[in-house]
């Protein structure tokens, strides 16, 4: 975040003074709400949008850090993480850049707390209610990317629903490796209608998508589009009838730190060449931490 460090004396460098609210420009903000409200209206569909330059790298989060700083406003409270870590180099910086540009808009790590969570990777365990927006990150919005490198094709096959590529390219998967392989970003059917990447979240969080409470928005700065799922909408990951969808499974493992067995956990190597696990979700597992605690106190 060198690129937007203030020249200013230490006791001003809480603030970026000279940029705009939120650092976009007015008209800029109001193209991304109008390319938003479109999305929402046609679930699943990706609606083109000039991309702004921001001072971080494409491919870091520009997509997604858009859709964020043209939806804040005061009383918001905002919160970053990255692959569900609060405290990443890119959850810190992009945290510190709407801190700086929207003095008025507050940062949280609780996910109870925040009005709009922007992710990279990952969608918090806790379930998220109806006045919450969640925000992710997109490098790659085509879904079909991998079976049509075309873009007018892929147009194309949108409009008229043609998906059979896709349908055939998990086919050869499970006849090649006896299951689908694809992991993170694995496609989904959104509204019957739409096939969409959800990002390259795991599929253990695809189930949460489905008839969700919550707006879910899905910037691609470097792709130049921006895609939503409204609030109870359909959102079915595609699978055969004999080879069901199946999420990401940690029987007999549990979290290092909080004990955790039904959460999305990563392994963490050791100098020894083994591995601990520990919940993704770094809020959701300081949180039950805290919990036990209190617990532990009552009694």
């Amino acid at each position: 975040m060198s690129a937007i460090s203030p020249t200013t004396p230490e006791d001003q460098l809480d603030t970026l003074p000279g940029y705009n609210y939120a650092f976009l420009d007015e008209l800029s903000k109001k193209a991304v709400r109008r390319a938003t409200l479109k999305a929402i209206c046609i679930p699943g569909y990706q609606v083109p949008f000039g991309s702004r330059e921001l001072p971080i790298s494409r491919g870091w989060g520009t997509g997604g850090l858009q859709l964020t700083l043209s939806l804040i406003g005061p009383g918001d409270v905002v919160k970053v993480i990255d692959q569900g870590a609060d405290d990443s180099v890119n959850a810190v910086n992009i945290r510190r850049l709407v801190e700086r540009t929207a003095p008025d808009v507050s940062t949280t790590t609780d996910t109870a707390e925040a009005t709009i969570i922007q992710s990279r990777h990952r969608t918090p365990e806790l379930k998220l209610r109806q006045d919450q927006i969640m925000v992710y990150q997109v490098p790659m919005p085509e879904p079909l990317r991998l079976v049509e490198r075309r873009e007018v094709e892929t147009r194309r096959m949108h409009g008229e629903g043609d998906y059979s590529l896709m349908w055939v390219a998990l086919y050869e998967d499970i006849v090649r490796n006896g299951r689908i392989t694809r992991a993170a970003g694995y496609p989904v059917m959104v509204h019957h209608r739409h096939i969409m990447s959800p990002s390259p979240i795991p599929k253990w969080d695809l189930p949460k998508l489905h008839m969700a409470e919550n707006i879910s928005l899905f910037g691609a700065g470097r792709e130049k589009r921006i895609y939503a799922i409204p609030p109870h909408t359909s959102v079915v990951p595609l699978a055969f009838e004999d080879y069901a969808f199946e999420v990401e499974s940690f029987e007999g493992k549990s979290c290092a730190f909080c004990g955790a067995t039904d959460t999305f956990l990563v392994a963490t190597p050791q100098a020894d060449g083994s591995s601990y696990y520990v919940c993704s979700d770094t809020a959701w597992c300081a949180d039950r931490i805290a919990q036990q605690e209190q617990e532990g106190a009552a009694k």
